[in-house]
C-alpha cells in the first residue's frame, strides 16, 4: 500500500489545474489531516510517537502543500495551525504569559535560500539602511520548556503545549541540576520567561540504557522520548534519577529588562547562571550560515546532545518585531532540518548469519526504507540477548537509526502500534534462535559458559565461516585485495552444484591459478528476451561464458594477490582472523617482534606485557597458534611468498619511544594508515582514544570529540606542521620551536 504522501502526490499532480478539489482529493485530505492529528497527540501528549520525526515531517509537509493549492479545504482547526499539542490532562494546565510559536521547517538549501532572501527583502523595505545579522544555533532534539522566574526565583515550569497553554511540570523540572532555582547576580526582572530545551545528553542516554538492559528492562527508544517521558513522570523522585540537562534558546515575557538582541539575551541569561548552548554563533552572510550547516552536519555525532537541524534567527529584536509572525510561526526564525537518521519500518523477519570466527549473529530483515541518504534493508541485532532486551517481535513496526556510515541499528518497537497488531492473529511472533548452524549443520553453543555469543564450532570446514574469512583477507584493513570481495569469496568457497569449491581452506589462497577457477559457476538471474521473472541459471564466474579466457576481474584478482604478498606483517596478522586481534593489536605485535616466527614463539605472559595487547589478546594469540590447521595457513602462505618479516628501516629515528599519540581529523599529507605507520615506526603508540595517558593529540580538519576531550584533559594539541616536527625530532623539536 502506498503512503499518504505518495497517494496525495499522485492525486494533486493529476488535478493541479482543476478549479475545485475533486472528491477523491477531499477524501485524501481528510484522511491525511486525521492521521497528522493522531501523530501530534501521540508525540506531544503521550511521548509515544507512532512514526519517526522524518515521516511526520513528510506528512505535515504534504498537508501544507494541499492547503496551499486548495485553501478552501483548510479549516481553523487544521493540524497545520497547531503549535505543539494540547496539554495532557495528567498535569495541571497553565497559560504562558507570552505565546510560544513553532518554527517553519526547511528541508533543503533552496528552501533556506528562499526564506533568507524573503526575510532580507522584507527588512530592506522597512529599514533600508540596516543589514540583519543572524544568530544560528543547533536544534536540540528534546522537550521544549518555559521557565517563569519572579524576582530571580523559579516559580513555575511548563511544557510548550499548544503554545498558549502548557502543562505544569515544576516539581519535576526542579530536580534538574542545570536549572537554577535562584538566579545568580543582581537586577533580576520582576517577571521573566526563559525558553529552553530539556534533553538527555547522548553519552548519558547510552549509559542509562545499558543500566536498563542489565536490569532486564527494555531500553528507551531515543533521547528525545527519554527526556519528554522523564519530565512527565508523576513522581519527581523518579525524574531526579534521570540524567537530564537543559540549554536556553529564547526569552519570552519580561518586565524591567531592556535587551536589544538575541545574543545579548543569551549573555545576560548566562550571567544569571542559566545554561546557554556552546554551539551558538553570530553570522553576517548566507555563505557563513551554509558553512555552519556543513560543519555541524559533519560533527553531529560528536556533540553533547542529539540534534536534527539548525535554527537560524534574526539577531536584532527590532528587526524581529519588524518581521513579525504569521498565525503559527515567526517570520524572523526558521529551522533547517538535516536528512533524517531515524525512521520507522516493518520488521519482516529475524535471521542469523555466521561470521568468520564462527559467531552466529541475528540480523533484522526490514521493509526497505531510505534513511541517512541510503536504502536500508538489513540491520544488525548483535546477539539473542539484545533481541530480548530490545523487546522485538517479528512483524513489529520498528524504529531504525543509521548515522552517516554507521551500520544500521534497530532501536526498538513502536509499542503503541504493537497493541493494534496483537489483535490480528499470527501477525506477531517471537524470534527463536536456531540450535544448528545454517551453513554446515553443526550444533551451536557458546565457547565459554558465560559467553553471550553463540558460535559454530566447525571453524575449519564450515563453508560460511571460510567464505567470511576469505572476504576479510581481501578487506582494506587486512591485505587490501580489491577484487576479493564478498561475491568472489562466495564463488571460491561455496559454489552451487555440480561444481566443487576450488578453495577448501584459506591456506591455499595464494596457491590458486586462473586455470583452477575455469569451471567455477554461480547462480544468477537469467537475462535476455527469453528470461522469465525469477528464472536463474548457472554461469561461469571467473572465466568468460565460453570458457576461453579469464575475465578482466580475474586477471586483476591474481595481480592483487601477488601484490598482497608484500604487505607489512601487521596486515598479515589481521588477515589471519585471530579473535580480538584487529589493526591496533596487530601493529603492536608487529612492532614488538618484527617477524611471525617470533610472535609464534612468544609465551602468553610476554605477549600480555606489550602495550596495546594485554592478557585477553595474548591468550587469544596463543590459543590460535595452538591449532594445527591455523599453523598450516601461516606455513602455506609463507611457502607462497607472503611476507612474514618486517623490514627494519635503520634510518628511521626512534623519536617517539614510549609516547602515545592520537591523530584525529584529516591531515593533508598523511592518510589515517600513514599517520599510524609513522608513529609506530618511530617507537610510539598510535592510540584511537584520548586519556590522561595520552602524550599528544594531532588535530587535522574536522577534528571532533577527541579534540574536545584533549582540551578538557589538558593534553597538548599539535597541528600537522608540529606533528612533522615531532616525528623528525621528538618532543625536543617542539620545545626548540617554542
Amino acid at each position: 500500500m502506498s503512503s499518504p504522501r505518495a497517494r496525495l502526490d499522485r492525486v494533486t499532480t493529476e488535478h493541479d489545474d482543476a478549479a475545485a478539489p475533486p472528491p477523491e482529493l477531499r477524501e485524501e485530505y481528510a484522511q491525511l489531516a486525521e492521521e497528522v492529528a493522531t501523530h501530534q497527540v501521540a508525540y506531544h501528549q503521550k511521548d509515544a510517537p507512532l512514526v519517526s520525526d522524518a515521516e511526520y515531517d513528510e506528512l505535515i509537509h504534504r498537508l501544507r502543500r494541499i492547503e496551499a493549492e486548495h485553501p478552501e479545504l483548510k479549516s481553523a482547526d487544521s493540524p497545520t495551525e497547531q503549535v505543539g499539542g494540547a496539554p495532557s490532562e495528567a498535569f495541571a494546565p497553565v497559560d504562558h504569559i507570552q505565546r510560544l510559536y513553532s518554527l517553519e521547517d526547511l528541508f533543503s538549501r533552496e528552501e533556506l535560500r528562499v526564506w533568507y532572501d524573503r526575510a532580507v527583502a522584507s527588512l530592506q523595505r522597512q529599514r533600508p539602511e540596516e543589514k540583519p545579522r543572524w544568530l544560528v544555533e543547533l536544534k536540540i532534539d528534546g522537550l521544549a520548556i518555559n521557565l517563569l522566574y519572579r524576582s530571580g526565583e523559579l516559580v513555575r515550569a511548563a511544557t510548550r503545549g499548544d503554545g498558549i497553554t502548557g502543562e505544569d511540570v515544576t516539581h519535576n523540572v526542579r530536580t534538574i541540576k542545570d536549572i537554577p532555582q535562584t538566579l545568580a547576580g543582581e537586577n533580576h526582572p520582576e517577571e521573566l520567561e526563559v525558553r529552553g530545551e530539556i534533553f538527555m545528553p547522548s553519552a548519558d542516554f547510552e549509559a542509562f540504557n545499558e543500566t536498563l538492559i542489565s536490569a532486564g528492562k527494555p531500553p528507551l527508544a531515543n533521547p528525545r522520548n527519554a527526556a519528554a517521558g522523564s519530565i512527565r513522570q508523576k513522581d519527581p523522585a523518579k525524574t531526579a534519577k534521570r540524567p537530564l540537562s537543559m540549554f536556553v534558546h529564547g526569552i519570552g515575557a519580561r518586565s524591567g529588562l531592556e535587551l536589544t538582541s538575541q545574543h545579548e539575551a543569551y549573555d545576560q541569561l548566562a550571567a544569571w547562571g542559566l545554561p546557554v548552548s556552546p554551539y551558538t554563533e553570530i553570522l553576517d552572510t548566507f555563505e557563513q550560515i551554509e558553512a555552519y550547516l556543513d560543519r555541524y552536519q559533519d560533527k553531529r555525532h560528536d556533540l553533547v546532545h542529539q540534534i536534527d537541524g539548525v535554527v537560524i534567527k534574526v539577531d536584532d529584536f527590532t528587526h524581529q518585531r519588524a518581521l513579525g509572525h504569521t498565525s503559527r510561526v515567526p517570520r524572523w526564525a526558521a529551522a533547517f532540518k538535516y536528512p533524517p537518521e531515524e525512521v520507522t519500518t516493518e520488521l519482516l523477519d529475524i535471521r542469523v548469519q555466521v561470521g568468520r570466527t564462527g559467531r552466529v549473529t541475528p540480523f533484522a530483515v526490514l521493509e526497505p526504507v531510505k534513511v541517512a541518504g541510503s536504502t536500508v534493508e538489513k540491520a544488525t541485532l548483535h546477539n539473542q540477548d539484545v533481541v530480548k532486551a530490545k523487546n522485538l517481535l517479528i512483524g513489529d513496526r520498528v524504529t531504525i537509526r543509521k548515522a552517516g556510515d554507521v551500520i544500521p541499528e534497530v532501536l526498538g518497537p513502536v509499542l503503541p502500534e504493537r497493541k493494534r497488531r496483537q489483535e490480528e492473529p499470527g501477525r506477531l511472533r517471537e524470534f527463536v534462535f536456531p540450535t544448528h548452524c545454517p551453513s554446515c549443520g553443526a550444533a551451536l553453543a557458546p565457547t565459554k559458559e558465560d559467553d553471550v555469543d553463540i558460535r559454530c564450532p566447525n571453524t575449519e570446514s564450515c563453508p560460511k565461516q571460510l567464505s567470511e574469512r576469505v572476504s576479510h583477507i581481501g578487506s582494506r584493513s587486512a591485505l587490501d585485495i580489491e577484487a576479493l570481495g564478498d561475491e568472489a569469496a562466495n564463488a571460491l568457497t561455496q559454489p552451487d552444484e555440480p561444481n566443487p569449491a576450488p578453495l577448501r581452506s584459506e591456506a591455499d589462497l595464494f596457491h590458486l591459478s586462473p586455470e583452477d577457477l575455469r569451471e567455477v559457476r554461480i547462480w544468477r538471474d537469467k537475462r535476455g528476451k527469453d528470461a522469465g521473472p525469477g528464472q536463474r541459471e548457472l554461469v561461469r564466474y571467473f572465466w568468460t561464458k565460453n570458457g576461453q579466457k579469464p575475465t578482466a576481474n580475474t586477471v586483476k584478482l591474481f595481480a592483487e594477490l601477488e601484490k598482497a604478498k608484500q604487505q607489512p606483517l601487521w596486515r598479515v596478522l589481521v588477515a589471519l582472523s585471530i579473535r580480538h586481534v584487529g589493526p591496533t593489536a596487530s601493529r603492536a605485535l608487529a612492532s614488538a617482534y618484527g617477524s611471525m616466527d617470533k610472535i609464534r614463539a612468544a609465551d602468553e605472559e610476554e605477549l600480555a606485557g606489550i602495550d596495546g595487547v594485554g592478557p585477553v589478546i595474548a591468550a587469544s594469540v596463543r590459543e590460535w597458534f595452538s591449532v594445527d590447521w591455523h599453523v598450516r595457513v601461516v606455513d602455506r602462505w609463507a611457502e607462497a611468498g607472503v611476507r612474514m618479516v618486517d623490514e627494519v628501516d635503520e634510518d628511521t629515528p626512534r623519536t617517539l619511544e614510549g609516547l602515545t599519540v592520537v591523530v584525529t581529523g584529516s591531515l593533508e599529507n598523511y592518510s589515517r594508515d600513514e599517520s599510524k605507520e609513522a608513529i609506530i615506526s618511530r617507537g610510539g603508540r598510535a592510540s584511537g582514544s584520548v586519556s590522561k595517558k595520552t602524550d599528544y593529540v594531532v588535530a587535522g580538519e574536522n577534528a571532533g570529540s577527541k579534540l574536545t576531550k584533549a582540551e578538557q584533559l589538558g593534553v597538548p594539541v599539535l597541528d600537522e606542521e608540529q606533528f612533522s616536527l615531532l616525528l623528525t625530532h621528538g618532543p625536543e623539536g617542539l620545545e626548540n620551536q617554542g
